[in-house]
């Protein structure tokens, strides 16, 4: 197998987590016989500097002629004062239009290794394990008309939302839920929102579809307290942009980072693969950002386009093992009895416990 990625690194730690996540992936795929073809282009704040856009022509051609796409983080204090279609995050949102994934997968899974990072008491949070399936090109961030009118002192923005976006993004989740726990909660604001009364509508008739799974509605306000409170109760969890973007961050509770949590957005012409994290310019540069989140992006990659389900579970339980063994990135770092390392040393560690498994694993096979 011969996979053509384009990576972009981005600005602030992404180039250093990118890094990290990559060589872990070339690692992996010499032991396995199978090649990834890595091309850096640049975004966001790091291409503005290079080329005077967000999203130069050269990378979005690139992005486009590739297998998979895998990006660092975008944005840069440097340029807030930009217009907004300016800045690096409008890079972004460019690309994730021109690609066309309309559904970004985002799990977050409290690792047992890790209760005592989060905030959540050991109770709550062991074991939890949820997939949000989050609509990602439609609803506020996307919705015309928007604008700033400086003569009224007032700005607006628009929800806007088609029974054809709704629906082949809720088909994504049951299809998803099909393969973990054959559950679905969809969460809206249809006690309020005309779009969350079609949204609910939409699930409602695209569940039958699905009868083996089972479907609940929540309100935004109220699934967002019971994320915290009881999270186990949850497995996969559809909802749209906005809500899905803030839900999902909060999600990081159960993990404790953001630096943990890992997404895909899938169902377009080219799956884009990133860490949660923003770009956290203050610790840019110094060997201290999680490259986790990073790692198990590309895990989701080997599994979303490659189809190499049995590596990305590899790439996903070395990163289990290391945890276990009581390394921490200073994000995640609480008990004196862990061991903080910096981001290329637990890429390093690793890259260490999936060579191993590897090394098993193909010694079983030869036997």
């Amino acid at each position: 197998m011969r996979l053509k990625v384009a990576v972009l690194p981005g600005d602030g730690i992404g180039p250093e987590v990118m890094k990290v996540a990559t060589r872990v992936i070339r690692t992996l795929a010499d032991m396995g016989g199978f090649e990834f073809q890595f091309q850096e282009y640049a975004i966001g704040g790091a291409a503005i500097d290079a080329a005077g856009s967000p999203l130069p022509k050269t990378t979005l051609d690139a992005c486009l002629d590739s297998d998979a796409v895998l990006l660092g983080a975008v944005g840069s204090p440097k340029f807030d004062s930009l217009l907004q279609n300016r800045r690096p995050e409008a890079g972004l949102l460019q690309l994730r239009i021109a690609l066309g994934g309309f559904a970004n997968l985002r799990p977050a899974v409290a690792y047992n290794a890790l209760t005592e990072c989060s905030p959540l008491r050991d109770t709550i949070v062991a074991g939890a394990n949820v997939l949000f399936v989050r609509e990602l090109l439609g609803g506020l961030y996307f919705g015309e008309p928007r604008g700033i009118d400086a003569a009224s002192h007032t700005a607006f923005n628009t929800m806007r939302y088609s029974e054809a976006e709704v629906e082949r993004v809720a088909r994504v989740a049951f299809e998803q839920a099909r393969r973990r726990s054959l559950k679905v909660t969809s969460v809206d604001k249809a006690n309020v929102l005309e779009t969350s009364q079609l949204w609910r509508s939409v699930v409602t008739r695209v569940a039958g579809e699905y009868p083996d799974v089972t479907l609940e509605h929540m309100y935004v306000d109220s699934f967002a307290m019971q994320l915290v409170t009881s999270p186990k109760r949850f497995d996969v969890v559809l909802t749209e942009n906005l809500f899905g973007d803030i839900l999902s961050d909060e999600a990081a509770a159960l993990t404790g980072s953001l630096g943990m949590l890992p997404s895909a957005a899938v169902g377009g012409s080219v799956n884009l693969y990133e860490p949660v994290h923003g770009s956290a310019p203050d610790i840019a540069g110094r060997n201290l950002a999680n490259p986790l989140g990073a790692i198990a992006s590309a895990a989701m990659m080997l599994r979303h386009t490659a189809a190499l389900h049995r590596e990305a579970d590899e790439v996903e339980a070395a990163i289990r093992t290391v945890l276990a063994q009581g390394y921490r990135t200073a994000d995640i770092h609480r008990a004196p009895t862990e061991q903080q390392v910096s981001t290329t040393e637990m890429g390093n560690l690793v890259e260490e416990a999936l060579t191993g498994a590897v090394i098993r694993r193909q010694a079983y096979h030869a036997v």
